[in-house]
């Protein structure tokens, strides 16, 4: 019998970076008397066999696969062909559909923007549109998963499919016919000058088109006079290891040193910089919190090493371990962990966990609110072991997994209240904000024709803001006292402004809205102005 293991190496999605890295050792399948391998493969011929009952041959490889990865580190998993399929996407830069983004209202799904020159705009479907029908088949009034009704829109590049559409102030159903194309996905959520001399931007992962967006936002930036950069990594998952290596290089002098990779099998991998950076002057400050991770922590990691970046916010997430992935024959896909990422001055990206025991490493950055630290630097105390200094300046960082900031800004608990995310959670705020904006997009638009107007002098009606307080009484839902309303309706408004502006525009105006109440971002802003 003869069997084959097929190793292909490539980047991944975040919390999975792969390298391109030599193989160190080959890989040798023994099916001897004594391999453990010789011992499972028995294991499952007998199962499949001689069990009473019938099995699911490929369920019981799967399971077999992923208890084998559950005694490993967190973050050695395996991946259904259609979960591999899912996450590549998500990065690769594109995928094949119609190219429109939407909500589900009321078992309608509502266009809330067609993708600029897309194959849906092509034929003239609009925000607001109400697809209610795909090729014949019902979707509205249906129940159907979301991932149900995304596998009827998707299909290849140049196929057809037909949509039945209903539009506000027409008594006729609409039909269109629209041809599939490629559909770009954005890696970058927005940017802009937040100031005269500082530009703005937001990278949300890490992708194969990251790079190129990056630099396409940063000669604009230039355009408009940007010196100083404020790179906002909050919330960034990370993703290829590669194009972190890239917006790294725009800021460091030839031969620094970015990130180097050690394991077990694998020796020490460094990157360093080119010294080709269209960014090696001027300011540069690093947005990061607890939910930055991976790639973002690489970037983030090198520039305050290197003492080219101020970081800002709060200690990063921790995920410093090289998977490497094992396609399988039918699609699906292991990843195992190979190695760890360290930053230029020698520290460990990685936080410590215990193999086999997932469950604490998940719920670490509920044990860091619990134990304040997302409100006060104080309650991060920090072994003499894990002092390291950056290499120009000498100054005094830390190891122990994640990158703690120069500057810390605490989570501002006046903002996030507990009546806010119970209102969110049962989606009363989007559900209020989706049919407010199906009956005044038009008015809102004609009022507003230019995003810098709307910024500037549009005002959140009372009467949104008090339909979703009454939705949420119907739900039982209420304020404790006075206090808690005022902190949730201060920011509420601002939230409300922010998704107007993003069905209106795009995520980069929303984050331009937003930012505004950003601790974070002033704590940044003041830095620059320094």
């Amino acid at each position: 019998m003869k069997h084959k293991l097929c190793i292909k190496v490539i980047f991944f999605l975040p919390f999975f970076l792969c390298p391109f890295l030599p193989l160190s050792a080959q890989l040798r399948l023994d099916f001897g008397k004594e391999s453990p391998l010789r011992k499972l493969q028995i294991a499952e011929i007998a199962i499949s066999n001689l069990y009473v009952d019938s099995v699911n041959q490929q369920k019981l490889v799967e399971d077999g696969i992923r208890g084998m990865l559950e005694k490993l580190d967190p973050h050695s998993t395996y991946t259904t062909a259609k979960e591999t399929k899912a996450m590549n996407e998500s990065l690769n830069g594109s995928f094949d559909g119609i190219g429109v983004q939407f909500n589900m209202q009321e078992d309608t799904l509502l266009v809330i923007q067609p993708v600029a020159k897309g194959p849906s705009e092509k034929v003239g479907i609009l925000a607001g549109d109400r697809i209610i029908a795909v090729n014949d088949t019902a979707i509205a009034g249906v129940k159907m998963s979301r991932e149900e009704i995304m596998r009827r829109l998707r299909g290849p590049k140049d196929t057809k499919v037909n949509l039945t559409i209903i539009r506000r102030g027409i008594a006729e159903k609409l039909y269109f016919t629209v041809v599939r194309d490629k559909i770009p996905v954005k890696t970058l959520d927005g940017w802009y000058m937040i100031k005269p001399t500082t530009g703005y931007i937001r990278i949300g992962s890490f992708g194969a088109t990251t790079y190129e967006e990056f630099m396409s936002a940063v000669n604009e930036l230039g355009k408009q006079g940007m010196k100083n950069l404020i790179l906002d990594l909050q919330d960034n998952g990370g993703g290829y290891l590669q194009t972190a290596v890239q917006i790294a290089n725009e800021f460091l002098k030839k031969g620094d040193l970015i990130v180097y990779t050690k394991g077990r099998q694998v020796p020490r991998y460094d990157y360093v910089a080119k010294g080709n950076g269209h960014l090696m002057d001027g300011k540069v400050i690093v947005l990061v919190n607890e939910f930055t991770a991976s790639a973002a922590e690489i970037v983030t990691g090198a520039l305050q090493d290197q003492d080219r970046g101020t970081v800002v916010g709060r200690r990063t997430f921790g995920k410093g371990l090289v998977q490497r992935p094992v396609d399988f024959p039918d699609g699906s896909m292991m990843r195992i962990t190979i190695a760890h990422y360290y930053t230029p001055s020698g520290r460990c990206i990685q936080k410590p966990y215990v193999k086999g025991d997932r469950k604490d490493y998940e719920m670490e950055l509920d044990t860091r609110f619990k134990h304040g630290e997302l409100y006060s630097a104080d309650s991060i105390h920090f072994a003499d072991s894990l002092k390291y200094h950056t290499l120009r300046k000498y100054r005094t960082v830390y190891g122990g997994g994640g990158i703690m900031p120069d500057y810390f800004v605490p989570l501002d608990t006046t903002q996030f209240t507990n009546f806010h995310r119970r209102l969110m959670a049962k989606g009363i705020v989007m559900d209020n904000d989706l049919k407010y904006m199906d009956n005044h997009r038009r008015q809102i638009q004609a009022k507003y024709p230019h995003f810098k107007e709307y910024l500037n002098h549009f005002t959140v009606p009372q009467q949104l803001v008090d339909s979703i307080l009454s939705d949420g009484r119907k739900q039982k839902i209420e304020p404790r006292d006075k206090a808690e309303l005022d902190r949730t309706l201060n920011y509420l408004r601002t939230q409300l402004k922010a998704l107007i502006a993003r069905d209106i525009w795009d995520t980069g105006e929303y984050f331009e809205v937003m930012n505004q109440q950003s601790d974070i971002v002033r704590k940044a802003v003041e830095l620059v102005e320094k």
